[in-house]
């Protein structure tokens, strides 16, 4: 069975950058559409960036978009999460998750999930 497991959380100053990482076990990453998402206290699960099993789609949550970066090395069974100018509002736990016909970032569609890393931005 599938297991991801993310690192690269951390405290940043706004502006500053992180790169999240999610590395898969268990089975190859190749053959799964892999979402980002995130979620802060209070409010719902949000989805944050996808890339197709190929690498050759992505797809970007409009509050990211031309800051965040993603990106998978199949050889290395992991997919990358790149945030640049991060913002006092992207503070959350970022998760990644695993589709096997993922579309969207609409989290029903994600059958494997990691279990978090929290990311805080400080002003």
């Amino acid at each position: 069975q599938l297991q991801l497991v993310e690192s690269g959380g951390g405290l940043v100053q706004s502006g500053g950058s992180l790169r999240l990482s999610c590395a898969g076990s268990g089975a190859s990453l190749d053959l799964y559409v892999i979402g980002w998402f995130r979620q802060a206290p209070g409010k719902e699960r949000e989805g944050v960036a996808l890339i197709s099993s190929s690498g050759g789609s992505l797809n970007y949550g409009d509050s990211v978009k031309d800051r965040f970066t993603i990106s998978r090395d199949n050889a290395k069974n992991t997919v990358y999460l790149q945030m640049n100018s991060l913002k006092t509002e992207d503070t959350a736990v970022y998760y990644c998750a695993a589709g096997r016909i993922a579309t969207s970032l609409a989290v029903h569609e994600y059958d494997y999930w990691g279990q978090g890393t929290q990311v805080t931005v400080s002003s």
